[in-house]
This record gives C-alpha cells, sequence and structure tokens, in this order.
C-alpha cells in the first residue's frame, strides 16, 4: 500500500466537547474513499497472517472500523454493544470512566475457544473500552491476539493501561503524543 497521510484527513475540533479539549474529527478521513480504503487495508495488512477468525468492535464507531477489517480478513464480526442492545445470552464487562462507569456486552456464542481474535476500533484514549472487550473475550475462552487502532491519543497512556493485564500488540495508524 502507498503510504497515507492519514493525519491530514483529520479535523481538529477545539473546544469540543468542552473546553479546552481538542476533538479528533475523524469523519472526514473515513468519508475519503481513499483514505477510509487505506485505514482498512492497513488495519487489516498488518494481522492479515496471523489467523483471525473474529474481530470485536465497540459500539457505535468501532463497527465503522471492525466490520470492515474483519471482511478484510476474511474473519466474522462480533459487535460489543451497550446494555439492552443484544437480544440473547451476554457476557458483561463494566469500565471505569472519567465520571462514572458503563458497560459493554457481547452474545455468549459469538465467540468460543477455538476463536483467535483482533479488537479494532477508531480510538483508544483512557483505554477503558479496549480493556473492557478484551475480558469479554477472556470470558468467552477465545484468544485475543491483537489491538487495532485507527487514532491513539498517546498522552493518555492507553498502552500502559492495556499492558498491565495484557501482552498482545497494539497497533496503531495515528499516534498523537
Amino acid at each position: 500500500m502507498a503510504y497515507m497521510d492519514y493525519e491530514n484527513l483529520i479535523v481538529d475540533i477545539p473546544d469540543y466537547p468542552e473546553p479546552g479539549v481538542i476533538f479528533k474529527d475523524i469523519m472526514p478521513l473515513l468519508a475519503d474513499n481513499q483514505g477510509f480504503s487505506a485505514v482498512i487495508d492497513d488495519m487489516a495488512n498488518h494481522f492479515m497472517k496471523v489467523g483471525i477468525t473474529k474481530v470485536v468492535g465497540a459500539e457505535a464507531r468501532g463497527f465503522l472500523v471492525g466490520a470492515p477489517v474483519a471482511y478484510k480478513l476474511g474473519a466474522g464480526f462480533v459487535p460489543a454493544r451497550k446494555p439492552g442492545k443484544l437480544p440473547r445470552e451476554v457476557y458483561s464487562e463494566q469500565y471505569a470512566l472519567e465520571y462514572g462507569t458503563d458497560e459493554l456486552q457481547i452474545h455468549c456464542d459469538s465467540l468460543g475457544p477455538d476463536d483467535r481474535v483482533l479488537i479494532a476500533d477508531d480510538l483508544v484514549a483512557t483505554a477503558g473500552t479496549a480493556v473492557a472487550m478484551a475480558r469479554l473475550i477472556e470470558k468467552s475462552g477465545a484468544t485475543l491476539v491483537g489491538f487495532a487502532f485507527l487514532l491513539e491519543l498517546a498522552f493518555l497512556n492507553p498502552r500502559e493501561i492495556i499492558g498491565k493485564d495484557f501482552d498482545q500488540e497494539v497497533y496503531t495508524l495515528v499516534t498523537v503524543e
């Protein structure tokens, strides 16, 4: 794949959602046909030869990268959803937010011990969502192979947080120091 300047297609929005925050808007990147294709190709190609059978992505923007990465890998896609969205028996995992907690769920029958799983998401910041998905994969008995993110907010130390419990590779396309 030819070099893609992802950062030029990510727009900084100052003071959103609150003063002092610079929001990284990836929607222009996803709207760009070459940019979106490059994101999916780069993420999938990095993990192409490790036998991924399923990709897990978190609601909702994780679906935007996770599902096409799964397709590119020839793998299934498992959505990690907020409570009350999945109709069958689920595994649940709560995780901390800046103010309070949240929760993700997957169907109990969506992963099994023969699955090799990649977590793919648009962003890793405080790593709460990533760690929650990893714990759901553990609960299912599947093998977590790695983490793939479009954007990493490195100044929040997500690799350190993930590394406390998981030693799988963390692969990102754009790192914000």
